[in-house]
């Protein structure tokens, strides 16, 4: 269980449409001392030259994923320092990204988390939101294989596909430590 006792750092990753904002809300807001750390508004900082990860050039969007990650492992750190246990909203596409993470929070159990309901899923839960949250993609088939093949043996696959939000996020409280074995670089 995550509890106060312990400052872990929980990643809560998945497709567009996974649940990731919804559930990384729900969760803390369960627990005690918690500071939600979502990816998109922290990539959004950038204001003036801001290229979005999947934009163009593509070493300029790649830059800012890597600017945008550091930035999250930072006030991950400074959170967990605080005593707070923060909870990260991102999309953490291949191992690359993953052991970026584990190398800038080297003193934190880190609890990983791919919400995994399915590409279908995920394509109609994105048609549930505001017009002006959707996420318009189509690269479902080939991030759900590259996830897959990357990162299939990293943490907590947790199919969601029949859950509630509620219901995850209550899960994720009770059941990510022992699921997730705490990656730690």
């Amino acid at each position: 269980m995550i509890t106060a006792e312990n400052a872990d750092c929980l990643i809560v990753t998945g497709m567009p449409g996974a649940g990731k904002s919804t559930v990384t809300r729900l969760v803390a807001e369960r627990l005690p001392r918690s500071a939600r750390l979502d990816g998109d508004f922290v990539s959004r900082l950038v204001v003036g030259g801001r290229v979005g990860a999947l934009g163009e050039p593509a070493d300029e969007a790649a830059r800012q994923v890597d600017l945008c990650n550091r930035n999250l492992c930072t006030l991950a750190n400074n959170f967990s320092d605080a005593g707070f246990t923060p909870v990260i909203d991102w999309v953490i596409p291949d191992r690359r990204q993953l052991d970026f993470f584990l190398s800038l929070l080297p003193a934190r159990q880190v609890l990983f988390v791919v919400l995994a309901p399915g590409i279908e899923v995920c394509r109609y839960r994105n048609t549930l939101r505001d017009p002006r949250e959707r996420f318009y993609f189509d690269g479902y088939e080939d991030l759900e294989a590259a996830m897959k093949r990357e990162l299939g043996d990293a943490g907590w696959w947790f199919d969601t596909s029949a859950l509630t939000p509620e219901e995850t996020a209550d899960r994720i409280i009770r059941e990510a430590r022992a699921r997730c074995g705490g990656s730690s670089s």
